[in-house]
């Protein structure tokens, strides 16, 4: 039988490829997760100009949102006080009626 000469290989036995497909070859750096470190200087440059880059966006934002709030009219802010008692006036005046409460319903199209 053919399969008999795979079946006498003893697991444990590996050949080269397969320990280089599995990435734990000697050659490896066990350190290579490190080695950012070797310019830790310049990461931290970087890390700064984000940093840097990120509040100046921030500021940027900030800035055009109160400019956009300027532009919009709110009553209760752009009005004076004054107006209230204007309203309150207004309010007070329109609630009286001359209407004749016994004149006939107007119907549209129809003489009297």
């Amino acid at each position: 039988m053919n399969g008999s000469s795979v079946a006498n290989t003893p697991p444990s036995v590996k050949s080269k490829e397969d320990q280089g497909l599995n990435g734990h070859d000697e050659k490896e750096n066990p350190f290579a997760e490190y080695m950012w470190m070797e310019n830790e200087e310049d990461f931290n440059r970087q890390v700064e100009e984000e940093l840097q880059e990120q509040d100046f966006l921030d500021r940027c934002f900030q800035e055009m949102l109160d400019e956009e709030d300027q532009d919009w009219f709110i009553p209760a802010r752009d009005l004076p006080q004054a107006m209230g008692q204007l309203q309150q006036q207004l309010n007070g005046l329109s609630s009286k009626s001359n209407l004749n409460p016994d004149a006939k319903e107007f119907i549209p199209g129809v003489k009297y």
